[in-house]
């Protein structure tokens, strides 16, 4: 029992992170119908972001919580901005275009992203200072650390806000309208442009989240790390249905729980295929998705 639970909670801790990285996903789709290939490289900025910014405040005596605060608001903003870039580069000039064409775009500027990543940052591992987030409790033979507790609030919070932002505010509501209908929320006044930017934005932003805390939890970053995270998000994303918030969210947990429980339980060397079998599996039964059908209501 001690084992389960213990799995549980890496289980819980790894789906939030995938939850956060499969927002990103599903917001742009629900938007402007583009899987954006990019979106793992946000992901991965946000890390080696997240070790400058909090590595520098630390080094000036300020405390860890409030350091990793400010590195995690100052990292979403940079990352926040990053997106709105590349949507205003490789998207905008193609929106009329082939969706063929936009993929292809979306491709090479993940290819970009991550090779300016390597050449600005190196191709060795970052290492982030862990000793700020060192310890846990025990309960029995289950660890619970710190960081997995940090990750879970973190991602309930970030959750908890986006759902606020989408579903009780103007911004939110206007992203809506041009989900359902772009032509239709412009007659209204709806400046279909600055939702898209804001939509890439809070997408980037949360993905960013997501790398600072992947960083904190293996203690390290790499140029390469958002291709394996962004398609396992990409697939959380398709599994609870993509342009569904609350499906992102939950197929996040559902892959996470797959990958981790496949690794305890099965073998760590196929961890990643079980995690894409019971996509195969939900996809072919049900091809929108596990919540794909309630799109009207939660939908972006």
């Amino acid at each position: 029992m001690d084992y389960f639970l213990q799995q549980l909670v890496n289980g819980i801790t790894l789906g939030g992170v995938y939850a956060l990285i499969a927002l990103g996903y599903t917001m742009v789709y629900g938007i402007i119908q583009l899987i954006n290939f990019a979106h793992g490289e946000f992901f991965a900025a946000g890390g080696y972001m997240g070790v400058i910014i909090i590595s520098y405040l630390s080094a000036q005596g300020m405390s860890p919580v409030l350091c990793i605060a400010l590195g995690l608001g100052l990292t979403m903003g940079y990352c926040a901005l990053l997106a709105m870039a590349v949507e205003k580069v490789a998207y905008k000039p193609l929106r009329s275009s082939s969706r063929l064409s936009v993929l292809l775009s979306a491709l090479g500027m993940s290819i970009f992203l991550q090779n300016g990543l390597m050449l600005t940052q190196g191709v060795y591992d970052k290492a982030y200072p862990t000793e700020m987030t060192a310890g846990g409790f025990h309960f029995g033979n289950v660890v619970v650390s710190y960081m997995q507790i940090y990750i879970v609030l973190i991602t309930a919070a970030l959750l908890i806000c986006l759902n606020l932002l989408v579903f009780k505010t103007r911004i939110g509501k206007a992203m809506r309208a041009t989900a359902q209908d772009k032509v239709m929320s412009a007659l209204v006044g709806i400046n279909s442009n600055k939702i898209i930017s804001l939509t890439f934005a809070i997408g980037a932003g949360l993905a960013a989240a997501a790398g600072i805390m992947v960083g904190f939890y293996y203690g390290s970053v790499n140029y390469s790390m958002g291709f394996v995270p962004g398609i396992k998000a990409f697939a959380a994303a398709v599994l609870g249905g993509i342009g569904n918030i609350t499906g992102a969210m939950v197929g996040g947990l559902i892959i996470g729980m797959v990958e981790i429980f496949a690794a305890g339980y099965l073998s760590s060397e196929y961890k990643d295929v079980f995690a894409f079998i019971i996509l195969i599996a939900v996809l072919y039964f049900r091809p929108t998705g596990i919540m794909g059908e309630n799109v009207d209501d939660t939908r972006v």
